[in-house]
This record gives C-alpha cells, sequence and structure tokens, in this order.
C-alpha cells in the first residue's frame, strides 16, 4: 500500500494534485479583523447527530470558543433523524437566543424550520448547510462553514487511484438525504473514472443507520464482487465505523481487505482505526475544531451586523504515516495560532 504523510494543504494546492507537509507553527490564515466581543450572548447549537464525529468535533470547538469569548452554549441533539432536527430547531427558537448554529445538517431539509427562525430575526451559522460555502449561504444562514467539498473529494479518489492505479475498483457510499453528499459522490466517481479507475457501485444508504445497515451491506458487495471491489470511499468516516468488523467476520484482514478511505471529516475513531491499520487507510479531515471557533467568529459578526469574514478552511490528507509523527493526539488541529488570532479580534 502506498504511504503518504499527514498534510495540510490549501484547496489550490489540492486542487493540482500538490500538498505541502505540515513543519512548523504557520501564520493563521484567516480573518485578522472583525468586532470585538457582543457581550453577554447566549447561542444555540443545533446538531445534526452528535454521534457524527464530525459535528462532535465542531460542536466542541464551538464549546472552548465560547467559553473564549464569554457566551452561553446550549446543545441540542437532533439524533440523526428529520423529525429530531425539526424538533430541535424549535426548541432551539423558544430559548429565545441571540443566535443559533446549524451543525451538519443540510438546511433544504429545515427549509420551514429555518424560515421561521429567519422570521424570528435570530442570526444563523452554520457547518455544513449545503453546496454553498462561505457568506449568505440559502436559507437565511449569514455563512456556511466548510472546506471545498469537491476538493476533499478528489483528494480521496485521487489516493485510491495512486493506491492502486488502473486495476481501482471502488465501492462509493453515500447518503441522499444531503445534497453535498451526492455532490460529493458525484465528485468522487468523475475522478475516479477520469483516472481511469473503475466504480464498481454507488451505494445510497444513509449516515443515521450506518450501525444496522453497513454489516449485512459489506457483505452482500463482498459476495457480488469479490476481489474487484479494491477501494471503499465514503462522504463521511462514520460508514467505515461498522465495515471492519464485517470484514473480520468474513476472515478478511484489514491488508487484504478493499482499502477505506473518506472524504470527510476526520473523526477520532477514523484517526484510531488509520493509526493502527484497521480497516481504514485514510481520511481527508477538517479543521473541526478550528471550524467550532470559526463559527462563534462568524455568529459574532452576524450579531453586530457586520459582514461575513468568507475564511474558508483547508483540509488534510491524514495517513498512518502522518499520525505516527503526532503522538498520540486523535484530532487534526492545525499548527497555527487561531485561537489567539480570533481572541484578538474579540478583545479577549
Amino acid at each position: 500500500m502506498l504511504k503518504r504523510t499527514f498534510m495540510a494543504v490549501s484547496a489550490a494546492a489540492l486542487m493540482t494534485g500538490l500538498s505541502v507537509p505540515v513543519m512548523a507553527e504557520k501564520a493563521f490564515d484567516g480573518p485578522t479583523d472583525g468586532p470585538k466581543a457582543a457581550e453577554g450572548k447566549s447561542i444555540v447549537v443545533v446538531a445534526g447527530d452528535l454521534k457524527n464525529g464530525g459535528i462532535l468535533g465542531v460542536t466542541n470547538g464551538v464549546g472552548e470558543a465560547a467559553d473564549k469569548i464569554g457566551w452561553e452554549v446550549r446543545v441540542l441533539d437532533g439524533a440523526g433523524s428529520i423529525q429530531g432536527r425539526t424538533g430541535a430547531i424549535g426548541q432551539a427558537m423558544a430559548l429565545q437566543p441571540d443566535g443559533i448554529i446549524i451543525n451538519g445538517f443540510d438546511a433544504v431539509e429545515q427549509q420551514a424550520a429555518l424560515e421561521g427562525v429567519a422570521t424570528a430575526s435570530i442570526p444563523m451559522v452554520a457547518w455544513h448547510s449545503g453546496p454553498k460555502i462561505g457568506c449568505d449561504a440559502p436559507g437565511g444562514i449569514f455563512a456556511n462553514v466548510s472546506t471545498d467539498a469537491m476538493t476533499v473529494s478528489e483528494v480521496a479518489a485521487q489516493w485510491a487511484m495512486e493506491d492502486g492505479g488502473d486495476d481501482v475498483g471502488a465501492i462509493i457510499f453515500t447518503d441522499s438525504t444531503y445534497q453535498i453528499a451526492i455532490d460529493k459522490a458525484d465528485r468522487i466517481k468523475e475522478t475516479i473514472e477520469a483516472m481511469g479507475g473503475t466504480v464498481l457501485e454507488y451505494v445510497d444508504t444513509p449516515i443515521a443507520d450506518t450501525s444496522a445497515r453497513m454489516g449485512p451491506l459489506t457483505t452482500s458487495l463482498l459476495q457480488k464482487y469479490g476481489d474487484q471491489w479494491t477501494h471503499a470511499l465514503a462522504i463521511n468516516d462514520l460508514y467505515f465505523d461498522f465495515m471492519g468488523p464485517a470484514l473480520a467476520a468474513a476472515g478478511i484482514s484489514s491488508d487484504d481487505g478493499p482499502q477505506a478511505g473518506s472524504a470527510g471529516d476526520g473523526s477520532e475513531a477514523a484517526f484510531q482505526r488509520i493509526r493502527t491499520s484497521s480497516y481504514q487507510t485514510i481520511t481527508v479531515a477538517e479543521p473541526l475544531n478550528l471550524q467550532g471557533w470559526q463559527l462563534v467568529d462568524e455568529l459574532n459578526r452576524a450579531i453586530q451586523g457586520e459582514p461575513c469574514s468568507g475564511y474558508v478552511t483547508s483540509p488534510a490528507l491524514v495517513t498512518e504515516e502522518g499520525l505516527a509523527k503526532l503522538g498520540d493526539s486523535n484530532q487534526f488541529d492545525p499548527d497555527s495560532p487561531y485561537r489567539d488570532a480570533y481572541a484578538e479580534i474579540w478583545g479577549k
């Protein structure tokens, strides 16, 4: 198997297949000015599903940043269902917060509920709320925080091709509940096929149901494709939480089975699997904690009627070799002084 170093890279570099290793602390590449902290604010995080490692990581980052800026935070868990998320938005509005963070679900899915938030003039920012990144996202969202999802998908697909060459037989896992998940999977498929690889199947299965579905689904796909299945690519690490046990039950080792790569988000469980060579080879991780800080900063701007920053964070290709250099850390946290930079902007 090809071993590549843990790398933090710019979107432009990733798009051209280049990458820049992390060597030493770099200057923060985000905003350098903005409004001072609005004092005494109360905000609510509406989490799509706290079992999702990406959503949990961002929520933890929001909590850390809120402590610094001096805000009170309440977290409501949508628990992985449409109804749960609708109910959580209703609960959030009932709390009459100064701002709401939509964390890890599609704004289109909750259009009616979010219209109610906008009508109530409650500022909203979001993480992964749809395909439009940055300022003035659909659904009344002031800023949608994310890396470039298409870049992330291309990196995962390019890794598979470099790893397997022309013999790649990939199965792609996505969730049509989310438009961004469809877009990411489509880009993975396009990239693999453009580079001469084969996509054996494009599997649409809900992220929220992976614990029940991925075991039987993995067994079925093994029976159908056998050794033709060389790589498993998913739009989220959560799919691989439950693929490994099914492969192990079938007597297939991590080295001999399909090599797993995720186009997001870099969960702690994924890092541990990669670190121990246990049924996942790479993930393209987002700086979840930094994104939590960015969400608080964007919400501070929205509350005070200031412009969105327009900042877009960079992802990282995470491999076993790279993780070995990080010691015991199971999180991609950029080696830059972003905490100090945001604290300075806020006057804290």
